[in-house]
C-alpha cells in the first residue's frame, strides 16, 4: 500500500515539475513578446515621454486633495480655539479647486496622445500586417482562407485597440497613484496603513491565476471569431449566395453560421465572466476597509495613540481614491495577458517568412531579349502535395522564340496552368531552371519579372468599381484615350458606350453585372494597357458560350499580336494558328509542333483533336 502511495506523491510530483518547466519554458517567449509589443512604440518616443510627465503629475496632484482634507478638518473646520478659520478654509479650498481644474485639464491633453499614440500603433501595426500577408506567396492563400485572413486583420488587431491607447498612461498613472496614496497613508497612520494593505499579495496571486484563464479564453475567441468571417466571406459572397441558392443550401448554412454563432456567444460570455467573482471579491475588500479602519482608529486612541478627526477623514479617502487606481493595474494586467494571445496570432503572421523574395543582387529583365522564354528540365511539385507524391512537372523542357504563340494543350490535370504559374515565378521549381529573357526568373527581381508579363485568365476578377477604375488598375496614370483604345483593341468599347454611365458603370462585385464575356474582354483590355511583351492566357475563353467564345477570341488575337503569347487552352480550336503546340500529359511535354504536323503525326494531339471535333459534330 505505501509503495502504491508513493507512486502516487511520483505522479503528483512529476505533473508539478513538468507544469514548472512548462511555466520556465513560457517564461521567454512572454518576454520576448512583451519586448516586441514595447518596440511598437519607440516611433512614439517623444510623445510617450510628455504622456509620462503628464500622467506623473496628474498622479501626484490627486493625492494632494486628501492630504488638504486633514488640513482643512484640523486647521479650518475644527482648530484647537473649536472656531472655524474662515481665511484658512479660503485657502485650502481654493487651492483644491485650482489641483482639481488643472488635472482636468491635464486628463484632457493626456488623453488626447494616449489615443494617438495608440491608434498611430494600431494603425502601423495593421499596415505592417498587410504588407506582409503581400508579399506571400501564392500558395500561401490557397492553402489559407480569406476569411482567416481577414479577421487577423480586423478582429485579432482591434482587439488590441484598448490596450495600444490606454496601457501606457493607466499602468504609469495608476501605479504613481497607489503608490502616493500608501506613501500618504503610512505618513498618516502606518498602524492602519497595515491593515489596509494586507491582502494585496493575495489579490495580485489570484489575479495572475484570473489572467492566465482569460488569456486562454481570448484565444479560443479570436479562432471562432475568425470562422466566423470565413463562413460569412465564403456565403454572403455573390459566389457563395448563388451556390448556397443553386443547391436550396441557405437553411444549412444559416444552421452553420448558428451554430459557430452560439460557440461564440458562449466564449464571450465565459470571457466577460472570468473575472467577475475577482473583481466583485476586490471591490468587497476595498469597500470593507473604510469601516475596519474606524475600529483600528478606536483601538488605537483607547490605546494613547494619538489620532485626529481629520488624520481618519483623510486616511479612509486617500484609502477610497486607491480604490479605482488599484481596480485599474488589476484589469490592465488582466488585460495585458488576454491581449498576449491576440498578439502572439499577429506576431505568428508577421513572422510568417514568404517563400518567394528576391535574391539580394536580383536583376532587372534584358530588355533586349524580352520575349524569350525557356525552360530547363524543370521539376515541380506543389508545396502543400508532399514529397512522397508525383511532381506535377518531370523535367519540362521547351523554348519559346520572342514574338512566338505558343500554345499548352492537354488532358485536365496535365499541369499546363502550373507552367503559367511558373513563368511569373508564382511559385519557385523544386529543380531545373524557368528561364525569361535569358535569365533564370530566380536571378531576377519579381517587379521587373511581373512588368514584363500580362496574365489573362479563365477566373476573370474585377473589383467592385467602375469600368474605369477596373482598368487604370493595369496603368493608374492611364489617359482616357489610352482607356478608349485598350476597350477597342479587346473589342468591349462599343459595348461599353451602349450602358446609361459609359466607363463610370459599376461592375458590381467580382463583375457579376457584366456577362461572361464581357467581363473577360474588359480583363483583356485591362492587360493591354499594362503593354506587356510577353502575354500569358490561362484557358482565357474556355468557359464562355460560342458567340462570346469567337468575340473574346477576336480580341486575344488583337491582344497577341507584335507580343510573345503563352496560352494554356483546353479547346483546341482557339489554337490552331499557333506557332507551336505543346502536348502536355501527365506532367510532361510528349509532342511538340504545329497543328498540322500534330495531326500528321497521328500522336496524343490527333487523339483529343478527334476527340473534341466529334462531340462539336
Amino acid at each position: 500500500m505505501s509503495m502504491r502511495g508513493g507512486g502516487g506523491h511520483g505522479r503528483v510530483g512529476g505533473r508539478d515539475v513538468e507544469s514548472q518547466r512548462a511555466r520556465n519554458a513560457d517564461a521567454p517567449k512572454v518576454e520576448h513578446l512583451l519586448r516586441r509589443i514595447g518596440e511598437l512604440f519607440t516611433p512614439h518616443r517623444t510623445k510617450l515621454t510628455v504622456t509620462i510627465i503628464l500622467v506623473l503629475i496628474s498622479a501626484a496632484l490627486s493625492v494632494a486633495p486628501p492630504l488638504l482634507t486633514k488640513q482643512l478638518f484640523d486647521r479650518g473646520l475644527f482648530p484647537p480655539d473649536r472656531q472655524p478659520n474662515v481665511p484658512v478654509l479660503v485657502t485650502l479650498v481654493v487651492i483644491m479647486v485650482m489641483l482639481w481644474v488643472v488635472s482636468a485639464g491635464l486628463g484632457v491633453w493626456q488623453t488626447y496622445l494616449t489615443a494617438t499614440v495608440g491608434n498611430n500603433v494600431m494603425g502601423s501595426l495593421r499596415m505592417r500586417l498587410f504588407s506582409h500577408l503581400q508579399s506571400m506567396e501564392l500558395a500561401f492563400f490557397t492553402k489559407t482562407k480569406t476569411g482567416i485572413i481577414q479577421s487577423r486583420l480586423q478582429n485579432d488587431v482591434g482587439g488590441v485597440a484598448d490596450v495600444l491607447s490606454n496601457t501606457i498612461s493607466s499602468v504609469i498613472g495608476n501605479t504613481v497613484t497607489v503608490i502616493a496614496a500608501l506613501v500618504s497613508m503610512i505618513i498618516l497612520s502606518w498602524q492602519m496603513t497595515i491593515v489596509a494593505v494586507i491582502l494585496l499579495p493575495v489579490l495580485v496571486f489570484t489575479q495572475r491565476r484570473v489572467g492566465q484563464v482569460r488569456a486562454r479564453i481570448a484565444t479560443k475567441t479570436q479562432e471562432s471569431l475568425s470562422d466566423m468571417t470565413a463562413i460569412t466571406q465564403e456565403t454572403l459572397s455573390v459566389s457563395g449566395i448563388l451556390l448556397a441558392k443553386s443547391f436550396n443550401q441557405q437553411p444549412a448554412e444559416i444552421a452553420r453560421y448558428g451554430a459557430e454563432n452560439r460557440n461564440q456567444i458562449g466564449l464571450q460570455v465565459r470571457q466577460q465572466m472570468s473575472g467577475q467573482w475577482f473583481f466583485a471579491m476586490v471591490g468587497i475588500f476595498l469597500s470593507v476597509i473604510p469601516a475596519v479602519i474606524y475600529l483600528v482608529a478606536a483601538w488605537l486612541i483607547t490605546h494613547s495613540v494619538p489620532v485626529t478627526a481629520g488624520t481618519i477623514v483623510a486616511f479612509t479617502t486617500v484609502q477610497a481614491r486607491v480604490t479605482f487606481p488599484l481596480m485599474g493595474l488589476l484589469r490592465v494586467a488582466l488585460d495585458l495577458q488576454t491581449s498576449q494571445a491576440l498578439f502572439a496570432r499577429i506576431f505568428e503572421y508577421l513572422d510568417l517568412h514568404p517563400a518567394i523574395v528576391d535574391k539580394p543582387d536580383a536583376g532587372a529583365v534584358n530588355e533586349s531579349l524580352v520575349g524569350e522564354v525557356e525552360f530547363r528540365d524543370v521539376v515541380f511539385r506543389y508545396p502543400d502535395a508532399g514529397q512522397d507524391t508525383t511532381p506535377t512537372l518531370r523535367t519540362v523542357s521547351f523554348a519559346i522564340k520572342p514574338g512566338q504563340y505558343a500554345a499548352f494543350v492537354g488532358p485536365s490535370g496535365a499541369g499546363k496552368t502550373t507552367v503559367s504559374y511558373l513563368i511569373p515565378r508564382f511559385h519557385d521549381v523544386e529543380g531545373g531552371h524557368v528561364v525569361f529573357a535569358g535569365d533564370d526568373v530566380r536571378d531576377l527581381s519579381q517587379d521587373s519579372l511581373v512588368r514584363n508579363i500580362g496574365i489573362v485568365s479563365q477566373e476573370t476578377y474585377l473589383f467592385h468599381a467602375t469600368i474605369a477604375e477596373n482598368l487604370r488598375y493595369a496603368k493608374p496614370d492611364a489617359t482616357d484615350a489610352e482607356l478608349e483604345g485598350a476597350a477597342r483593341a479587346a473589342n468591349i468599347h462599343d459595348t461599353i458606350t451602349t450602358f446609361p454611365l459609359g466607363y463610370d458603370t459599376v461592375v458590381g462585385e467580382r463583375g457579376y453585372r457584366l456577362s461572361g464575356g464581357e467581363k473577360q474582354r474588359v480583363a483583356i483590355a485591362r492587360v493591354l494597357l499594362k503593354d506587356p511583351p510577353v502575354l500569358i492566357l490561362d484557358e482565357a475563353t474556355s468557359a464562355l458560350d460560342t458567340i462570346s467564345e469567337r468575340i473574346v477570341q477576336a480580341a486575344l488575337d488583337e491582344a497577341s499580336r507584335g507580343r510573345t503569347t503563352i496560352a494554356i487552352a483546353h479547346r483546341l480550336s482557339t489554337v490552331i494558328g499557333a506557332d507551336v503546340i505543346f502536348v502536355v500529359q501527365d506532367g510532361e511535354i510528349v509532342e511538340t509542333g504545329t497543328h498540322a504536323d500534330l495531326l500528321a503525326r497521328g500522336g496524343e494531339y490527333s487523339r483529343l483533336f478527334a476527340e473534341q471535333s466529334s462531340i462539336l459534330s
